[in-house]
Parts: structure tokens; C-alpha cells; sequence
């Protein structure tokens, strides 16, 4: 039996496996990072560390063996202890390959050093996510030059007066034209609102008189009451809505008022041969249609 391969799978489901009397491995949730240094994203992940002194057996290993294996608990339990015992002799003159969980070796004090495998994330939410390398963005910042300001005298020289004037009646006409255009518009506005307020006083002034009118009728309606029946004769339930139906007509012919009352919880369509408001009625009735019509009528009550 491969016990790394049991605690490998638990490892995606439990945040701590104790393997009895050897350690613990233990898994902590860390959110996605970068490596500035490589550019590189990596996805959420659980980090997995193992803890020497976690060896009291709390029976997830050997219980989950048990079910995998169809053993009982006691001899998963036997399993375990036969691997952990060939743990520690290996361990103690080579390092120990756990699976794919990762490196078990002694140091020089002779304590247990874990160094985990990087490539497996037992972070089941973090499924099909792999590290993502991106290239380094450089910024380049533009040096602008300053602008050098025009003194107010060196614009005087430059511009000859004639210039002035001609720009200065240019303005003079542009704000001319546009002026003319925004009374012109705004006039055009004024006579279309008297317009549109003209004809709606004379609407609101119109008036409508019918010579002839029709004399008032006074209506009394009674309104019906509609009878609850939840008292039925059921002539039947069938499969297929086809042969509801058929029944329904037949009964019909026959003078009864069938109707289909509903689908029951098997799916099947049920049939009446007729409705009472009063179970005496309904009781009355269904011992005459037993006599005479069909022995397999019965009587339904639907509140």
C-alpha cells in the first residue's frame, strides 16, 4: 500500500492530515502573488507545511484508507503503522520521497525538514490554473520643452497697424452676422409660440352639443356566485389525454355533466361523471352510478 498517495488525495479536501505517530502535514490558504524579479503571476495556492509533533491519530487517514481499500478500520490502521515504521528507518540515512507532496530529510540535530513541491496546488478552487509569465513594461517619460513667453513688446512690433484694423472689423461683421441670425431665430420662435397658444384656446373654448340626447338605462346585474363543488365521481384516470377526453364525451351522451377535474400525482388525467357542492349528494350519487354504470367508480374530495 502507497499511504503518500491516500494523504495526497485528502490533501485537496482537508487543511490537516496526521499520519500516527510520524507528523502532520498542514496546509495554509495564500492568495495569488508575483515574482517581481521573473514576472511571473501565480494562482492561489495551499502552502503546505509538516508539523513533527501533530502524532495522535484522529482516524481520517485510516478511516478514509478503510472505505478506498473496502478493509476494516483496524486494518487500515495496521497498514499505516507497517509504512510509518518503514519511514523512520529510511529516513534516517536518506531523504524520503512522499508522493508528489514533497522531501522529507534530517537535519543535523535530527528534526524532520519538509521542503514541499512547488508544481502541485492542492487548492481545489485554484483547479486549472497555472503560473502566467508576462514581459516587463518600461515607461519612457517625454521631456517637454518650456515655451518661451512673447513679451508684450516684441508682439507690438510685430504686427503692423493696418493688420489690427482689418482683424478688428472682421470681428466686428462675424458678430454682426451672428446677431442678426439669433433675432432672426428667435422671432421665428416667438410667432410659432403665439401660433400653438392661439389654437389651443381655441380648442379648450370648443363645444359639443348633440340635439337628440339617448335616455339613461339603468342596468341591475346580478352577479353569480360561483358554487364551489369539491365533491367529484371519478368515472376514471388515464395515461393519455386522447382517452380522457373520449371518456368525457361518452359520459356526456349518457346525460352526465363529466368533465377532467385535474392531473393526479402519478400523472394520470382523472375523469368525473359529475361535481357536488354537498358530500350526501355526491355519496347518493356514486352508490346509483356503482349499481348501474361502473362497480370502479369512487368518490374524491378536492378542498
Amino acid at each position: 500500500m502507497n499511504l503518500a498517495n491516500y494523504i495526497n488525495d485528502l490533501l485537496y479536501r482537508y487543511n490537516c492530515i496526521i499520519v500516527p505517530n510520524f507528523g502532520g502535514f498542514v496546509t495554509n490558504k495564500i492568495g495569488a502573488t508575483i515574482d517581481e524579479a521573473t514576472h511571473t503571476f501565480y494562482p492561489p495556492k495551499k502552502q503546505i507545511t509538516f508539523n513533527s509533533h501533530l502524532k495522535k491519530n484522529d482516524g481520517l487517514l485510516a478511516n478514509y484508507i478503510a472505505t478506498s481499500e473496502n478493509i476494516s478500520f483496524e486494518k487500515a490502521s495496521n497498514a499505516i503503522d507497517l509504512a510509518v515504521s518503514d519511514w523512520k528507518n529510511k529516513i534516517q540515512t536518506e531523504s524520503l520521497q512522499i508522493g508528489s507532496i514533497g522531501v522529507l530529510s534530517l537535519n543535523e540535530e535530527g528534526q524532520i525538514i519538509f521542503e514541499p513541491n512547488a508544481k502541485v496546488n492542492y487548492l481545489s478552487t485554484s483547479f486549472g490554473l497555472s503560473s502566467l509569465e508576462s514581459t516587463s513594461v518600461k515607461r519612457y517619460q517625454e521631456q517637454v520643452k518650456p515655451l518661451i513667453p512673447i513679451t508684450n513688446t516684441e508682439s507690438k512690433k510685430g504686427i503692423p497697424t493696418f493688420i489690427k484694423y482689418a482683424a478688428t472689423a472682421a470681428i466686428l461683421l462675424t458678430l454682426s452676422f451672428v446677431g442678426n441670425n439669433v433675432y432672426q431665430q428667435n422671432k421665428q420662435k416667438t410667432i410659432l409660440a403665439n401660433q400653438e397658444k392661439a389654437l389651443e384656446k381655441k380648442i379648450q373654448s370648443a363645444t359639443f352639443v348633440i340635439a337628440n340626447p339617448l335616455p339613461t338605462i339603468e342596468l341591475n346585474v346580478v352577479k353569480e356566485v360561483e358554487i364551489v363543488k369539491p365533491y367529484h365521481v371519478v368515472a376514471g384516470a388515464f395515461q393519455f389525454t386522447e382517452n380522457a377526453e373520449k371518456k368525457v364525451n361518452q359520459l356526456k351522451e349518457l346525460g352526465y355533466n363529466a368533465k377532467i377535474i385535474g392531473i393526479n400525482k402519478w400523472g394520470l388525467t382523472e375523469v368525473s361523471f359529475n361535481s357536488f357542492a354537498d358530500k350526501n349528494d355526491a355519496i347518493n350519487s356514486l352508490y346509483k352510478i356503482q349499481k348501474t354504470i361502473s362497480a370502479d367508480a369512487w368518490l374524491l374530495v378536492k378542498k
